[in-house]
């Protein structure tokens, strides 16, 4: 599955055109590299996410084209959330 709709479809992020523009802004690494919108999630990746002042690593752990709100955080599971003082 493509990186931008993974990260819609698991609610992570709210829009797929957000999704898009933070990963070809080379805020998005899968499993360490430099990923794109169009780069391919799968199950076990290691995907850290780069938001303003905030990094969340997460795993994901399954993949499906549609999930309902409740049923979403089951796709992934965090590994790490971190947080940057504001100076």
């Amino acid at each position: 599955m493509r990186l931008d709709k993974f990260l819609k479809v698991s609610r992570i992020i709210k829009r797929r055109s957000v999704a898009k523009e933070i990963a070809d802004k080379d805020r998005i690494l899968i499993n360490g590299k430099k990923a794109k919108s169009s780069s391919t999630v799968a199950v076990e990746d290691e995907l850290t996410i780069h938001f303003g002042n905030k990094t969340l690593k997460v795993k994901v752990e399954d993949i499906k084209d549609t999930t309902k709100k409740d049923e979403a955080k089951n796709l992934y599971s965090i590994i790490e959330e971190t947080y940057q003082e504001s100076r």
